[in-house]
């Protein structure tokens, strides 16, 4: 942070500061005092350099000259509140030009300096003009204005770790840093790796998504990498893969955690050295992309447990970023129903609907272990049964915390099941008890062909064996 007189020292995460002005000894003069002053920064030799720098990556703010050839500091100025309103921009004119940066000021200049330029003044007024534009995008990822005006996703929430999770997206989109996403199924990890790349300087190309655990082992590779005519039986002509179609854009890799040792080795090579084969191929491609990657799992854990690569992991977890669970976010709950009611409203054209204070009750009080994907379901099931203007705490139909030993299902849980415990322990007591029960089952109807037991239950053969394991199962 900065503050009274002092200057930014961490640049190398910081977003530069763009330095337009057509004479070259000022402009090294300019760009020494503000390095030393603790800010990155890159040069435009005149505005329509500049206005191309412009359009392609997001800056911290810009210093240039009002009067150039080619385009004017005018234009210049024109330029960055179309890319992005939010960046100041400072004029540098000559005392003759007075009435020309007052006309700028009124389009939405940040200030002006007059030449000859007084240093410690201009570090002052950047200093000044920095923080205006940290506080205006501060939470930026939260305010549905900027979301609808710039196409990100926006993020509903007001709590704390959610404030704080949005300022670090906000940091970490400006550079080219693998992120990895933590947090448990249905917390909205895909969206927050939409709202990394749409912040970054990547925004204009494609962000391209792949679910590793929704592909068979044998076929992640060719999916991620694609493939050559005549690789293998049936490939009659080149596959061009998810890395080739996010070059110079974002690559989301969710539940990292599936893919396969082969695979992660290869992924590695991409992070390192940015290039990689096609399966079949000969030629190295070389690509440009940045990779965020989300998982449920503990990666650690899998690192012991031999099925995840050290060296992989070290490499993706440089800046972790932990989604919490629903049930931790206190009054998010409320503010997520009604950003759904106000989508299924609308979908369904029930604009009268409104959620009974025991609705509301009902939601903050249950724990919702399968977080916002679950709330989102809920409330789209209660707006199309819904046959009056109210939805009650019974339209929601959310399962009780504790049901009755008569309401469970003959063999989902055992009678001698204890409930004692946090919400965690119960559920994986929960949770192990009923794998095990559907494992077994799905077993002997399949007469335990592992094969068809894996379609069946819609998991790879790799989960399915690890889960027969882990049941004590395995034949």
């Amino acid at each position: 942070m900065r503050g009274g007189a002092e200057f930014p020292a961490e640049t190398d995460t910081m977003e530069p500061l763009l330095l337009v002005e057509d004479k070259s000894e000022l402009r090294a003069m300019l760009r020494k005092a503000l390095e030393r002053a603790g800010y990155a920064v890159e040069e435009a030799a005149d505005g329509l350099a500049a206005i191309q720098k412009i359009r392609n990556r997001r800056y911290l703010l810009i210093l240039s000259d009002l009067k150039m050839p080619g385009a004017s500091g005018l234009e210049v100025l024109r330029e960055s509140k179309q890319a992005d309103a939010t960046i100041p921009v400072i004029l540098l004119t000559a005392f003759g030009s007075i009435e020309e940066a007052v006309t700028a000021m009124k389009e939405g200049a940040f200030d002006f300096l007059q030449k000859p330029v007084d240093l410690e003044h201009l570090k002052l007024l950047v200093q000044r003009a920095a923080r205006q534009q940290e506080l205006l995008r501060e939470n930026l990822l939260l305010r549905e204005e900027y979301s609808a005006r710039y196409g990100f996703p926006r993020i509903v929430g007001e709590h704390t770790a959610i404030r704080e999770i949005s300022q670090q997206i906000q940091r970490v989109a400006a550079t080219d840093s693998t992120v990895l996403l933590l947090g448990e199924s249905g917390t909205g990890k895909e969206l927050f790796a939409r709202a990394i790349h749409h912040l970054s300087p990547r925004r204009e190309q494609q962000i391209v998504a792949l679910n590793c655990a929704a592909i068979p082992d044998g076929l992640v590779e060719n999916e991620l990498f694609g493939h050559e005519r005549g690789a293998f039986t049936g490939a009659g002509a080149r596959k061009v893969g998810k890395l080739d179609l996010a070059h110079r854009g974002t690559l989301f890799l969710d539940e990292i955690g599936e893919l396969p040792l082969a695979t992660q080795a290869k992924l590695l090579r991409v992070i390192e050295e940015r290039c990689f084969d096609r399966v079949g191929g000969t030629q190295t491609i070389e690509v440009d992309v940045r990779i965020v990657v989300a998982t449920n799992r503990d990666l650690r854990h899998a690192v012991q447990a031999k099925t995840f690569r050290e060296d992989l992991y070290f490499r993706i977890s440089a800046v972790p970023i932990t989604i919490p669970p629903l049930r931790e976010r206190g009054e998010d709950v409320l503010l997520l129903s009604e950003h759904f009611l106000d989508h299924f409203r609308l979908e369904f054209s029930k604009q009268e609907l409104q959620f009974s204070s025991e609705a509301r009750e009902r939601m903050l009080q249950y724990a919702w272990p399968g977080n916002i994907r679950e709330l989102q379901n809920a409330i789209e099931r209660a707006v199309i049964l819904a046959d009056g203007p109210v939805i009650t705490a019974q339209a929601l139909q959310l399962p009780e915390s504790r049901p009755a030993a008569g309401s469970i299902p003959g063999g989902l849980l055992p009678e001698e099941f204890t409930w004692n415990g946090t919400l965690e322990e119960v559920s994986q007591r929960a949770l192990a008890h009923v794998e095990r029960v559907l494992l077994e089952n799905t077993m002997r109807d399949c007469q335990w062909n592992k094969t068809r037991a894996a379609e069946k239950l819609g998991v790879s053969a790799k989960t399915l064996l690890a889960k027969l394991r882990s049941a004590g199962l395995e034949k």
